[in-house]
């Protein structure tokens, strides 16, 4: 059994937290008025994409694909009452290079949504995640 541990505190008068993990490193979250930080739900939704992303590149990296740019869009869908949970999450991976294999490409992201991403893995059992992806050209430009 693995333990992961961490923490969060109260930074000034607001409702701003910083998290700290075991090492110290940390992040600011914030879903106040003017908030100066992601909000815990939209930082969830980051760590979906980044747990998955994390796995994704490193697969097509080992399978040599020439991947120039890489990004995750996430598009939750949430409750009208509270808990405002998600309910439904699509996640994009938006792949840039050159001559990418569209099946590697399946292939890594059915391997993070199914094996390795721990953060979808906890989510699934009450959240639907739909993964997808778009291949782009090196020349594409895209916002």
């Amino acid at each position: 059994m693995v333990t992961t541990r961490a923490r969060v505190a109260l930074e000034g008068d607001g409702i701003v937290f910083r998290g700290f993990d075991e090492q110290g490193r940390s992040i600011v979250l914030d879903s106040g008025d003017d908030a100066i930080a992601p909000s815990p739900v939209v930082a969830l939704l980051l760590a979906l994409g980044a747990c998955s992303g994390m796995d994704v590149i490193g697969i097509l990296r080992k399978q040599r694909q020439k991947v120039t740019a890489y990004e995750i869009l996430l598009d939750g869908t949430r409750r009208d009452e509270f808990p405002r949970s998600f309910t439904a999450i699509e996640v994009v991976h938006r792949v840039t290079g050159t001559a990418i294999d569209p099946r590697a490409l399946a292939e890594a992201i059915r391997l993070s949504d199914t094996k390795y991403c721990s953060v979808h893995a906890t989510l699934v059992p009450g959240v639907k995640i739909t993964s997808r992806f778009e291949i782009l050209d090196p020349g594409d430009a895209r916002e």
